[in-house]
């Protein structure tokens, strides 16, 4: 990034948000080689490894973006670097909670220091066959009772775990999709839209895209 603000032009500012949105998808393309012993975690482990690398990246061309001065004056320049934030700060929270999500499933397989809830003890052989048999075919259920033994686990955790494991990936792909699509919404909008200034007024389209994702699920947190 070059330090002479001036030079920022709307395609310049608009390949900035085009490269993270880019980063971002990254994270949910990222494959990390995984052992048989723990292959309840194959979902995760590709974000997870990817994650903390995409995130020091996005952070230091933001910090080049506003530490060089003069900072981002336009409204152009305003309006990007607050699609960029809003997307490093949603992404560092949705990794925060893929990490999370991992560190339980990694409790759940260990050996426990208190009794086992009885919601989680593993049913007999015989139950666990009955079980199964209404939700899997027989080919699957040999699979999933061979990916159990390899990872010493009974089939009734192994799909525990795997589900909790596909859950946690679910939620860092739509977070990921999200962010990248609005990012790239917004390019677009700089690139295209903005002249000499931006959206202020109250409407839908008053803030960038991130910002008004952020804005209504903080709303329908509460």
């Amino acid at each position: 990034m070059t330090a002479d603000r001036a030079s920022l032009d709307r395609t310049e500012l608009a390949g900035l948000l085009t490269d993270a949105a880019r980063s971002v998808s990254e994270v949910l393309t990222t494959e990390y080689p995984t052992s048989a012993g723990r292959s309840y975690l194959h979902p995760v482990l590709g974000a997870l490894s990817a994650g903390p690398q995409v995130v020091r990246e996005l952070n230091d061309r933001l910090e080049e973006f506003v530490v060089e001065e003069p900072l981002p004056s336009t409204p152009a320049g305003l309006f990007t670097l607050a699609s960029y934030a809003s997307a490093l700060g949603w992404l560092t929270e949705s990794l925060a909670e893929l990490t999370a999500a991992v560190d339980q499933i990694c409790t759940r397989v260990g050996i426990p220091a208190e009794p086992p809830d009885p919601a989680f003890v593993a049913p007999s052989p015989t139950d666990q066959d009955d079980e199964f048999d209404f939700a899997f075919s027989t080919l699957e259920l040999a699979a999933i009772r061979t990916a159990a033994k390899a990872a010493d686990l009974s089939p009734g955790d192994y799909v525990e775990v795997l589900s909790r494991s596909l859950l946690a990936a679910s939620r860092i792909t739509d977070a990921c999709m999200e962010i990248s699509s609005g990012l790239l919404e917004d390019a677009a909008y700089v690139l295209g839209e903005a002249t000499d200034h931006v959206r202020t007024g109250e409407g839908p389209d008053s803030l960038p895209t991130l910002v008004r994702s952020l804005l209504a699920r903080m709303d329908a947190a509460e």
